[in-house]
């Protein structure tokens, strides 16, 4: 390595919002849509009302998902902006408490007294408002909520997720179709666990055996209600 190259550390923190929303999407959008098939498929094998059922749970959940991700994430917003009012007429108002307090904040993370007053007075020189919404009140640059990002980013990774299970009910032999289902939604949630954990730099072990397991048990209990509801047509 050359005397002035940087050795720049790789985060994954900045992938946090929209990483989230899209897993929760799709995750959602293969696991109800596939519980819905599922369900349907043990208590009747007529193709047209699996596919319909399936198609149906994927139109309500993405619109649900969107709608829900969007109303969650502003109200968020709506917490932020509100904080971020108070603080900037505190530093208005009391200016010296608000030093204080900043000093306080780097004195309890370890930093002599002395040099917790000198970095608050240069941060405050530099941008007050910045380093209160940092060190105070914890949002950021990568942090802060983005309502239209997050339901966007919910609404279509639901959309793809759920049109897994309904293009296998719409050409997997139906006889068999409780099992299809199973199965192919585990792979994808599995391919789907493992992405998003490389994604974001996690263990992806950790990642396959929630999703299977968890996929499982709420696969498994709508296949029970479906046999246990079961109807002839």
């Amino acid at each position: 390595m050359n005397a002035g190259t940087e050795l720049l550390e790789k985060h994954y923190i900045n992938r946090s919002n929209w990483l989230r929303a899209s897993v929760l999407g799709a995750n959602d959008g293969i696991l109800s849509t596939a519980s819905i098939a599922i369900g349907v498929a043990a208590a009747t094998d007529n193709r047209e009302a699996i596919v319909l059922a399936s198609l149906a749970g994927l139109v309500a959940g993405a619109l649900s998902m969107s709608a829900g991700e969007y109303v969650s994430v502003s109200s968020q917003t709506d917490i932020e902006k509100a904080d971020i009012a108070r603080e900037k007429n505190e530093l208005e108002v009391i200016p010296d408490v608000e030093l204080r307090e900043l000093a306080r904040i780097y004195e309890e993370r370890g930093v002599k007294k002395e040099t917790a007053l000198e970095v608050a007075r240069q941060l405050t020189e530099h941008n007050a408002l910045e380093a209160h919404m940092r060190d105070e009140l914890g949002i950021n640059e990568f942090s802060q909520a983005k309502p239209l990002q997050a339901a966007l980013a919910s609404g279509a990774s639901f959309t793809v997720g759920g049109l897994l299970p309904l293009l296998t009910s719409l050409f997997l032999p139906v006889q068999q179709m409780v099992f299809y289902q199973y199965g192919f939604a585990i792979l994808f949630l599995i391919l789907l666990g493992a992405t998003a954990a490389k994604t974001g730099g996690s263990p992806v072990w950790k990642a396959i055996l929630r999703i299977t397991f968890w996929g499982t048990v709420a696969m498994g209990l709508t296949a029970l209600v479906g046999f246990f509801f079961g109807v002839n047509t």
